[in-house]
C-alpha cells in the first residue's frame, strides 16, 4: 500500500489484549467469534480504503464493552483462507497507527470508530535508523534477555536483520504486559522504540537502563 493511499475514515476495531500490530508488521489471527467473523467478511467486501481494513486496538479495562486504548493500529488484510470449522485465518499487514477520535454507535455486532491519522503521518515513511551504539546495545541486552530465559537465536539472522524487523519482531513477540505493549505501539519512531524495547527487556533481568539514576520501569504516561 502506498504511503499518499487514502485511509479509511471510519474502521472496524478489533478489541484484543496483548496483541501488538506495528506499521509494516504482521499480525496473524485466529477468527471464530461471530462477531469478528462477520468482521473480517464486511472487511474483505468494502469498497474503497475500507478495502481488507481492520484496527488492532487494546482493551484498556474489563467490561462489555471494555474501555479502549486511544491508540491502535490499522491494518490490511493479506493471506485469508477458510477453515473446514467455521474459522477464518488472516494475516494483517500495519499501515499506520491511529488515534481514537470517537466511537460509532454500534449498528453492527463488532465496534467501529472514527480515527484520526493526523498524529502518525510519519508511520508510511522510510523509518529512521538506529545509530549503531543503539543497535549493538539492544542485541546485547536481547542477549542477556534469552539466556535467563534459557532461549536461544539464530545469532546470524537477527545481525542481519534490518532495524525496523528486529524491533517490530521482537516488540510481537516478547511476553510483555498489556501496558508494555501500548507504551512500544506508542513509542513515537522506530529509535524511540528500540530504546523502549531494550529497557524492557533489561528491566524483566533486573539489569536496569545502563543509565546513571534509571530505575523506572518504561510505562504510558
Amino acid at each position: 500500500m502506498s504511503s499518499d493511499s487514502p485511509l479509511p475514515t471510519a474502521i472496524p476495531v478489533f478489541p484484543l489484549t496483548g496483541a501488538l500490530l506495528l506499521p509494516r508488521g504482521t499480525l496473524p489471527l485466529n477468527i471464530f467469534e461471530p462477531r469478528y467473523l462477520a468482521m473480517v467478511r464486511d472487511a474483505m467486501a468494502a469498497t474503497g480504503a475500507a478495502n481488507r481494513m481492520i484496527g488492532i486496538i487494546q482493551p484498556r479495562s474489563a467490561g462489555e464493552p471494555p474501555a479502549l486504548y486511544e491508540v491502535g493500529c490499522v491494518g490490511r488484510i493479506g493471506d485469508y483462507r477458510e477453515t473446514d470449522d467455521g474459522r477464518i485465518l488472516i494475516a494483517l499487514t500495519g499501515i499506520t497507527r491511529f488515534r481514537v477520535a470517537a466511537e460509532l454507535d454500534r449498528t453492527t455486532l463488532y465496534r467501529q470508530v472514527m480515527a484520526d491519522y493526523h498524529d502518525f503521518a510519519e508511520d508510511r515513511d522510510e523509518p529512521e535508523p538506529l545509530t549503531a551504539t543503539a543497535r549493538a546495545g539492544l542485541e546485547d541486552v536481547l542477549r542477556a534477555y534469552l539466556d535467563a530465559q534459557g532461549l536461544s537465536a539464530d545469532w546470524e539472522a537477527v545481525h542481519a536483520a534490518d532495524d525496523e524487523a528486529l524491533v517490530t519482531t521482537l516488540s510481537g513477540v516478547c511476553p510483555f504486559d498489556p501496558a508494555e505493549k501500548q507504551a512500544l505501539l506508542e513509542a513515537e519512531d522506530l529509535p524511540e522504540r528500540a530504546a523502549t524495547l531494550t529497557a524492557l527487556m533489561a528491566f524483566a533481568q533486573g539489569l536496569g537502563t545502563g543509565k546513571s539514576g534509571g530505575s523506572d520501569r518504561p510505562t504510558l504516561q
